[in-house]
């Protein structure tokens, strides 16, 4: 067996070998890449072990004899229903890909709308905080939301700081469940977005911060949480939660966000002095 797999080798080329080697590893980075801190990470890797040890097997001992044919034939049949298998498993996964794909050559916003909406919620999201009013908004990028949309209170206003405080206050008939702003307009309150699957995130996280990494993972849109409890603000992207960004660093992170569609999140720096967003009077008042 071992002199089989000896000649199997030198039937190659080297610089064949270095050459899909390279391919080989560079897939192999992107993919980690891009499942890094997915659920889907641990399944790649204990898949991508039985498939290497279990393809050496199988294949230097259909070459070593012609009394293994029916074990690989078997193999190969085994191959076909796994790659099956792993689209099924891997459908969010592969989803979230194709739409960042797409989301690379479409989306473009204009700067100045883009700049009102950040200033807009920014401004909503430290009032919210610093009260611990609860609050979930879904900003839209190409990925349209519509479907969710139909099942929500139909807004179509413009986007404005005031409006987004007066929809999260305590009690108020849309205060539960999440808005949708698309370009410079809400379009509608009260949505309900899709829970993230077990094993997304930690168990320490409520429903909100679960809905709105289910939507991420669905979409390629961006969905901000303020924690009822503790008035923690969040970012949740691709699947992957920001937690407790300080309030002075909530404007340029979702900049940042809105102005590129980053593959990873980039880490939020504690800020060295108050922001801005710190020094509004009307935030004072106790929840």
């Amino acid at each position: 067996m071992l002199r089989n797999l000896e000649q199997l080798i030198r039937s190659y080329e080297p610089w064949q070998v270095a050459i899909e080697l390279l391919v080989i590893g560079i897939c192999v980075a992107i993919i980690f890449r891009f499942l890094k801190g997915t659920r889907g990470a641990g399944i790649i890797k204990g898949f991508a072990v039985v498939l290497v040890v279990g393809t050496l097997a199988v294949r230097v001992l259909g070459q070593a004899t012609d009394a293994f044919a029916r074990l690989n034939f078997i193999y190969d049949k085994f191959l076909t229903v796994v790659a099956i298998l792993l689209i099924v498993v891997f459908q969010p996964e592969l989803r979230q890909a194709m739409i960042r794909i797409g989301h690379a050559w479409s989306f473009r916003a204009a700067k100045s709308q883009m700049h009102g909406v950040v200033d807009a919620v920014s401004d909503a999201v430290a009032f919210l905080s610093k009260n611990q009013f609860g609050a979930l908004i879904a900003i839209e990028r190409s990925a349209r939301l519509g479907g969710l949309i139909e099942g929500g209170i139909r807004i179509n206003a413009e986007v404005s700081a005031r409006l987004l405080e007066s929809i999260f206050w305590p009690n108020s008939p849309l205060h539960d469940l999440g808005v949708i702003i698309r370009g410079s307009r809400i379009l509608a309150a009260s949505v309900q977005f899709p829970l993230a699957e077990d094993g997304v995130l930690g168990p320490e996280f409520g429903s909100r911060h679960r809905a709105a990494a289910g939507l991420s993972l669905e979409s390629d849109c961006i969905v901000i949480i303020v924690s009822e409890e503790t008035g923690a603000i969040s970012i949740a992207e691709h699947g992957r939660l920001e937690h407790d960004i300080p309030r002075g660093q909530f404007h340029p992170a979702l900049t940042q966000r809105l102005a590129t569609a980053p593959e990873e999140e980039h880490a939020v720096e504690k800020p060295t002095s108050p922001g801005p967003d710190d020094e509004r009077p009307d935030e004072k008042q106790a929840a």
